[in-house]
């Protein structure tokens, strides 16, 4: 949702399992007039906003260097995790986190301020924040 209209704070990453996405696809359709337009996974499925390398996705960031870049996100982004206003950056998954910053960077996601930010952020300094907001409570 977030992805498709822009300034909302909807967030869904998907869900992974296939058992668990073919059980509410058949819970859906009990409920829909034409049960057969209810595609299966691949019509439905999240793409990936942008496509980074293996390397770049396999950096372990620096959780005490992201610490230290991560106060200026503190600026405006809640510590304790509250989405009042601008959505939570905590506890993400390293990879979700990398994705999303990279997609800021190379201007895919339309937040001006967000694009400036990414923009100015190296591959090691995206890792160190991922790795930095994942264990932040």
């Amino acid at each position: 949702p977030k992805a498709l209209v822009s300034g909302t704070r909807m967030s869904f990453r998907g869900i992974k399992d296939a058992q668990d996405r073919h059980d509410v696809l058949a819970y859906l359709r009990r409920f829909s007039d034409d049960p057969s337009n209810i595609p299966e996974a691949e019509p439905t499925a999240q793409a990936i906003e942008v496509v980074l390398s293996p390397e770049v996705l396999a950096l372990v960031g620096d959780p005490e260097y992201g610490e230290y870049l991560g106060s200026e996100c503190l600026t405006c982004h809640q510590q304790s995790g509250s989405d009042q206003g601008i959505p939570s950056i905590t506890r993400w998954p390293d990879e979700d986190f990398v994705i999303a910053m990279h997609a800021y960077k190379q201007k895919l996601r339309p937040h001006p301020v967000m694009q400036m930010m990414a923009g100015r952020l190296s591959d090691e300094e995206i890792a160190a924040l991922a790795a930095y907001f994942r264990e932040l409570d």
